[in-house]
């Protein structure tokens, strides 16, 4: 841990610390320089202040042992009585990183009913699954979820842990991380083993703009949580066997919550599964346009996404964001309306089995990606084809 510090009697009120502090972290108060919790000790402050008032101080913690930790596990969430594909994605990945350290790759799998389950993640790449099944577990709550993992983690001594990044990954994951006191990464787009065998976690950083990588030396497990269509599952092999091991649910475990029913809400939108798409850019001109994307939409039963500049402009809410920062999409289709093709926007969209891409500039990145591209105007380009799909 680390804390900003600023020596008032060094401090003479210039105020350049608060014009470099990119997150306004820093104020005057009575002619002194205060930090808040908007800091995130990146250290501009330090660099900057021609007194040398500002440091940041190291607080030691107690020293882990982590020479026991050992395996890679992944959480095989279920939704529905189904299991979610993120799993089989970081399977896929963790598959290749045991492989890289040379350790066994396990899922966790929590459930009121597992048998079968059990045996698809062991095609999809698991070395054995932890099983911990009870009538309790047919729909995952997360107090319930936190001290089960906890509990396995604490007995089996991990060294790396991988989520999905959906809803209940990402309030899972942050819970046992706390309560364990290891670091967590969320929304990570790379994961890799370094030279000295620690789990390096790449996620995008201030809006996308950089791509920062972390890496979680002194405490264990290494937690990440990775968003769905990230990572590529590998190929189903049901030669393949592996160990089933049963964890008994805890008898005295209680909780506070109970779900008394669960409804689907048709409208909820998930880009990740969309097989035809529509991508919307700034070249779609004013908000309105927006109506005839969706009415196309509707017409050949696609899904709508929108870049970045979009979400920013109130044009959009963020669900429909595809990119980087946005959904990462893997659709057998994908129309991109006026959409320019910022690396960012690019890394979302990669996976889409044919990029059809309309743009009035010839030389826009996205049609260094697409199979099929039209030069024109896009909203032109809309009215047509909605012509032809009413006929």
């Amino acid at each position: 841990m680390a804390n900003l510090t600023i020596n008032k009697d060094l401090c003479n009120g210039c105020g350049v610390c608060i014009n470099s502090c990119g997150n306004n972290a820093i104020t005057l108060d009575n002619g002194k320089a205060i930090v808040n919790e908007n800091c995130i000790l990146c250290g501009i402050c330090v660099d900057s202040c021609p007194c040398n008032a500002i440091s940041i101080e190291n607080i030691s913690q107690p020293t882990k042992d982590i020479s026991n930790s050992s395996g890679i596990w992944v959480f095989a969430e279920v939704s529905q009585g189904k299991l979610l594909p993120v799993g089989f994605e970081l399977l896929g990945k963790g598959r290749a990183l045991a492989n890289q350290k040379k350790c066994s790759l396990t899922a966790v799998l929590l459930s009121h009913s597992s048998e079968a389950m059990a045996k698809e993640l062991i095609y999809a790449g698991a070395d054995d699954v932890l099983i911990c099944a009870d009538k309790d577990l047919h729909d995952l709550r997360e107090e319930l979820c936190t001290t089960i993992l906890c509990n396995m983690i604490m007995a089996r001594n991990p060294e790396i842990l991988l989520f999905g990044a959906t809803a209940f990954g990402r309030s899972v994951a942050p819970r046992v991380a706390a309560r364990i006191q290891t670091g967590l990464t969320a929304d990570c787009t790379m994961l890799e083993i370094d030279d000295k065998g620690l789990l390096r976690q790449t996620r995008p950083a201030f809006g996308g703009n950089i791509m920062a990588t972390i890496i979680c030396p002194k405490t264990r497990p290494q937690m990440a949580t990775v968003r769905s269509g990230i990572m590529e599952p590998i190929h189903r092999d049901t030669t393949r066997i592996g160990k089933i091991v049963r964890v008994p649910f805890p008898s005295k475990l209680k909780t506070k919550t109970k779900i008394m029913e669960t409804r689907l809400n048709k409208s909820t939108l998930n880009l990740a599964d969309a097989k035809a798409l529509i991508v919307v850019g700034k070249g779609i001109g004013s908000k309105k346009n927006m109506a005839l994307v969706n009415q196309l939409a509707d017409l050949i039963g696609a899904s709508v996404g929108v870049s970045r500049p979009l979400v920013d402009a109130g044009w959009s809410e963020y669900k429909h964001q595809v990119g980087q920062t946005g959904a990462t999409v893997a659709p057998k289709v994908l129309i991109s309306l006026g959409v320019s093709g910022a690396i960012q926007h690019l890394a979302g969209i990669y996976r889409a089995e044919k990029i059809i891409a309309v743009n009035t500039d010839p030389d826009a990145p996205i049609f260094g990606v697409c199979h099929y591209k039209i030069v024109a105007d896009c909203v032109e380009i809309l009215k047509e084809l909605i012509e032809i799909y009413k006929k």
